[in-house]
């Protein structure tokens, strides 16, 4: 990726796209095209029927800012949260080389998140969609993502295709930033929790495939969790769960898990296909050692009120695993017929399926 400093980067470039999309739609339009390198200092909103192709564009978030590069419309809205209020057919699309830059960390984290001054995590996330149905992010480069990159909470319809993710890999060691991230020291890591795709509450039919590079932490993630942040955008008559969702063709090295699924509380996670998940990290030059696993079901760890049951994790398939982390396949917990075929450890990965106090039904 091109090195580009802070000077050839047009400043204030919500602005400029803010104004696109206005001056698209009042020609009746829907498809916004942007091209350069800009900085941004505040969030960019995208309505319904909004398509934002991205041809030969690096975008930059700012030294020192709180805030998503994207966000819905209505995404915090709070009353008369319904589907028929939906935010719809939005569309990020990548052409030529397509970066968005989380650019330096701002120090927000999810220790520090709404104590001290500092807002919520939330606003670390480059893009945050809630209640969003039909929806594409497609061909895009996303790099030093301050916490998750592409966050998702009620949303539906959806494709995320062809993103190559390059998380920040420093750590600080003696109040020095070292390029290298190393899995004995992982306290040290400057950005932590760096994920590339997350898929919370209340997803469902979504499909996810062609993912690459490196995250600091899990790769593709579905966590349904209802705590009390995530219920905040909770929808009417929508429910909590994660279901009918695909991955397929994920190559990455990841600080944590590649793919990982984690329901607790009462939410369900079924209806999942994962079909090809290809651990890269074989000489990584991001970091040493061996990640969990290429896909982990379940946690030891309570992340909600109470672990899940055989009746709220069930319906998955996996298959076409090739791993070099600590276990191919990693279960733990209750769940039911799940399936795996053709999983493969190489590199010396110890363990192919690691049925850690797992219950399979």
């Amino acid at each position: 990726m091109e090195n580009l400093t802070h000077e050839r980067f047009l400043k204030n470039g919500e602005k400029v796209i803010q104004q696109l999309i206005s001056d698209t739609k009042a020609k009746g339009q829907t498809t916004v095209v942007l091209t350069g390198n800009y900085l941004i200092n505040e969030t960019v909103i995208l309505s319904s029927n909004t398509t934002l192709l991205l041809k030969d564009c690096h975008l930059r978030l700012a030294d020192g800012v709180f805030c998503n590069m994207f966000r819905n419309e209505h995404c915090y809205d709070t009353e008369n949260r319904t589907r028929e209020n939906a935010d719809r057919n939005i569309k990020i699309i990548g052409e030529g080389r397509a970066i968005l830059d989380g650019g330096n960390y701002n120090g927000l984290s999810e220790r520090n998140s709404n104590k001290d001054g500092m807002p919520s995590i939330y606003n670390n996330n480059t893009l945050l969609f809630s209640n969003v149905e039909n929806f594409e992010i497609r061909n895009l480069k996303v790099t030093n993502q301050r916490w998750w990159a592409l966050n998702f909470l009620f949303c539906r319809r959806g494709k995320i295709t062809d993103i190559d993710f390059l998380a920040d890999y420093a750590m600080v060691e003696n109040g020095v930033r070292v390029l290298g991230l190393d899995k004995a020291k992982a306290g040290l890591v400057y950005v932590r929790n760096a994920d590339g795709i997350d898929l919370r509450v209340g997803c469902h039919d979504i499909i996810i495939e062609n993912i690459t590079g490196f995250t600091g932490d899990d790769t593709v993630a579905l966590t349904a969790l209802p705590g009390k942040k995530a219920l905040e955008f909770a929808v009417q008559g929508e429910p909590i769960d994660i279901y009918n969702v695909t991955i397929k063709n994920v190559m990455s090295s990841s600080f944590h898990t590649i793919v990982r699924l984690l329901n607790q509380g009462a939410s369900k996670i079924y209806n999942i296909l994962i079909d090809g998940v290809t651990d890269t990290s074989l000489n990584c030059e991001y970091y040493k050692g061996r990640g969990v696993a290429c896909v982990r079901i379940g946690d030891q760890h309570l992340y909600g009120e109470r672990n899940s049951t055989k009746d709220e994790t069930f319906n998955i398939a996996i298959k076409n695993i090739y791993s070099r982390g600590n276990a191919a396949v990693n279960l733990v917990g209750e769940m039911t017929n799940v399936k795996c075929e053709n999983i493969f450890g190489f590199d010396g990965c110890p363990v192919l399926i690691n049925d850690e106090k797992a219950k399979l039904y």
